[in-house]
């Protein structure tokens, strides 16, 4: 698996600490991730990994040390700029999806657009092509409630890239899919952002998934270290 050739940092943390109830659950971490490049995060429940991701995307202030985003020092931001640069620049795969259940999936796709100004029509537009992208060409119309997991989540993987963000947070995303589904839906995940050449920062317990990273690295009280372990 090649790394991308750009050495431009999509993800830079440098000494990021952060506590919760006079405990430390991040202290001192460092991380830089190339635009393009794919990591997957491992580590222990409770390690830290989801409040590394709310702090990449500055959902959650850090406590010390510095978060940048594609350029952006997001730890400076308040809530409403972090909120705007969030719609902008970062995109999000969970493991329970999170499709809107009273929109259908072209709409549930358009939301991003939607949320930065773009017309509905032309929203849509982009939406059903992203949508075409993952397979899903005849399912534009379809509710969340009539789409399979994995089918849901193609619609949120679309959702994630609609807006061609520099960075894609995923937690946990095939946690919720059996490994056959699973295995379809990370190739899925790997070409598409091959093609949009969005970084990934990956969280997850599944040696599967992380599998389609360019590197994997583990969390736990020591920081961030490379964890050959999971490799295939």
């Amino acid at each position: 698996m090649s790394l991308p050739a750009s050495p431009a940092p999509a993800v830079e943390l440098i000494g990021v600490r952060k506590t919760f109830a006079g405990r430390a659950v991040l202290d001192g971490v460092d991380l830089n991730v190339r635009r393009g490049e794919r990591v997957a995060l491992l580590g222990e429940s409770g390690s830290g990994k989801s409040t590394l991701l709310h702090l990449i995307a500055g959902l959650e202030p850090v406590d010390a040390g510095m978060v940048r985003v594609a350029g952006t020092e997001v730890s400076a931001l308040d809530a409403d700029a972090a909120a705007s640069f969030r719609r902008s620049a970062i995109g999000f795969v969970f493991q329970a999806f999170h499709l809107l259940p009273h929109l259908d999936a072209a709409r549930n796709v358009a939301v991003p657009l939607l949320l930065n100004g773009v017309a509905a029509p032309a929203a849509l537009e982009r939406a059903t092509a992203m949508l075409a992208r993952v397979g899903l060409a005849g399912r534009a119309s379809a509710w969340p409630r009539e789409l399979s997991g994995g089918e849901q989540q193609r619609v949120a993987l679309a959702r994630a890239l609609v807006h061609a963000p520099a960075l894609v947070l995923a937690d946990e995303p095939t946690g919720n899919l059996d490994p056959s589904t699973a295995a379809q839906a990370l190739a899925l995940i790997a070409g598409a952002l091959e093609s949009s050449g969005a970084a990934l920062v990956l969280v997850t317990h599944s040696a599967q998934a992380a599998a389609i990273a360019h590197r994997r690295l583990r969390l736990d009280a020591r920081g961030l270290r490379p964890d050959d372990a999971t490799l295939p």
